[in-house]
């Protein structure tokens, strides 16, 4: 009996979950007043993929969707880069200053990205990075970085010395101990580095409208913004959008699925 009633609750709040989802994609199947109906039919007579004809040949979708593509996948690179060897060398070294730079990395997660847009605003205006790709990605990068550092930093320091130990005798150097050792062995952390940083880059608004003022350099989130009007919106052109924004990082998802709990899991109990 409570293994019926658990799997009631379970279906209960999957139908909850899932029908806002049922309710974008019916209205990316309808024109755009979608929302002034309460049917959840998601084919009616009217149903059609305009919309996502519309989206692809009519728009700058293509654009931004390419704009994305290289803020994000600049910002997976530096995160995985950067984090996987200072993690490294925090876990790994000890040194003057090395607590500090925990502290200060640590306590940098005390505030949101948001709260700092003034002066990373600042910063690059004085940089003449505004308006650029290169400012977007200093601003993603930097704000992701201390979180990936501590996650790679949990992972390292489960992983016994013994290993590097055994490399050294065998003749190998700091840098080859760590490429051809650590960094194998180190993928479920590396996932989690990689998919916090694309996420944190892939939907991101906030930081890119004041960033980017120039439309061709528009990435997703702030090229749909586009669609919405102080008089009216194009929902249809909207829902369609969010529903094609959301694939990559729903099959990156199921790619990856198989490292994430262990990613996740592995660098919270030192073995």
């Amino acid at each position: 009996m409570k293994k019926v009633v658990g799997l009631l609750i379970a279906a209960l709040f999957t139908a909850f979950s899932i029908y806002p989802v049922i309710y974008v994609i019916s209205v990316s199947l309808r024109g755009d007043q979608a929302f002034q109906s309460r049917s959840l039919e998601l084919f009616s007579a009217s149903s059609t993929f305009q919309n996502y004809f519309d989206l692809l040949l009519k728009t700058d979708f293509l654009i931004w969707l390419r704009n994305s593509i290289l803020v994000s996948a600049a910002a997976t690179i530096a995160g995985i880069a950067l984090a996987s060897t200072s993690a490294y060398a925090l876990s790994r070294y000890r040194f003057i200053g090395r607590k500090w730079i925990l502290f200060s990395l640590l306590a940098t997660q005390m505030f949101p990205a948001t709260m700092l847009m003034l002066p990373f605003f600042i910063i690059l205006s004085k940089l003449q990075l505004i308006d650029s790709f290169a400012g977007l990605f200093i601003i993603y990068a930097s704000s992701a970085l201390p979180f990936c550092i501590w996650q790679m930093k949990a992972y390292y320091d489960t992983l016994p010395h013994e290993l590097e130990e055994a490399a050294r005798l065998d003749g190998c150097r700091p840098w080859q101990v760590f490429l051809k050792i650590i960094l194998p062995i180190s993928s479920p952390a590396l996932v989690i580095t990689g998919l916090f940083s694309f996420m944190s880059a892939w939907s991101e608004y906030c930081i890119a409208a004041v960033v980017l003022q120039d439309p061709a350099l528009y990435t997703l989130p702030l090229g749909l913004k586009s669609f919405q009007a102080s008089l009216s919106t194009q929902w249809g052109l909207y829902a369609a959008g969010a529903l094609l924004i959301s694939l990559p990082a729903v099959i990156i998802f199921i790619m990856l699925s198989r490292y994430l709990v262990s990613g996740l899991t592995f660098g919270s109990v030192k073995g």
